[in-house]
């Protein structure tokens, strides 16, 4: 089994193609745009939703089967619809000459990358994945974070609501010259801030964090 290197892309404004007009290419062209790639559709036919965009103009659709150089300058690629043996080894060959990203759904031999399970909370996007070993353990890996946040503050993806919090005090600290370990900054999350970012005092949160931070700093210098 490979071993996989976890990694977060940027696709702003990259062009990304999807084989494969079924309810799983939705998805994946949903994922895709959100996170603003230029996506591009090979399929002949496709779901109402992906119509929908296509005629938005939110995806760019091409009613045709794949043909050899549909990958030139493509970034990104997924073969959603794979019953089609034939296009899945024609496209995977093509990606290797290209040196293409390419995943085809639930065909690890074929991909060079795969597709993690995804939480969301925010700004905080958490990839679960299993190395393709087991789909059906990552999902339920997945599952368990979603639900987590019902058992409050001692689960770890709760935290994901101070993410903004976080990185706007971060950003501030460094626009002055403040310097604060890493230590200072754990010690400082602490269970107190993280229910004011959940009752929605985002200010009183801002001003103990900020405090606190200061004070940690100082004091390393001293």
């Amino acid at each position: 089994m490979s071993t996989y290197y976890p990694v977060y892309l940027d696709l702003k404004g990259r062009r990304c193609l999807v084989f494969g007009g079924n309810h799983e290419a939705e998805k994946k062209a949903a994922s895709l745009l959100a996170s603003g790639a230029h996506v591009e559709l090979i399929a002949w036919e496709i779901t109402p939703k992906l119509q929908e965009l296509a005629n938005a103009g939110e995806v760019a659709w091409r009613q045709r089967d794949y043909r050899a150089g549909d990958l030139a300058g493509v970034f990104l690629a997924i073969v959603a619809d794979t019953s089609n043996l034939k296009l899945n080894q024609a496209v995977h060959e093509e990606a290797e000459v290209q040196s293409c990203l390419l995943n085809v759904a639930d065909i690890p031999a074929l991909c060079n990358w795969i597709a993690p399970a995804i939480v969301r909370r925010g700004p905080v996007t958490v990839a679960v994945s299993t190395g393709g070993l087991s789909p059906a353990l990552a999902r339920r890996l997945r599952e368990g974070l979603e639900r987590s946040p019902a058992r409050g503050a001692d689960c770890c993806i709760a935290w994901a609501d101070a993410g903004e919090l976080l990185g706007e005090v971060r950003a501030n600290l460094r626009a002055r010259g403040v310097n604060v370990s890493a230590e200072h900054w754990q010690a400082c999350m602490s269970r107190e801030l993280l229910e004011l970012c959940q009752r929605g005092e985002k200010e009183k949160a801002r001003v103990l964090l900020t405090a606190r931070l200061e004070a940690g700093a100082g004091a390393a210098k001293e």
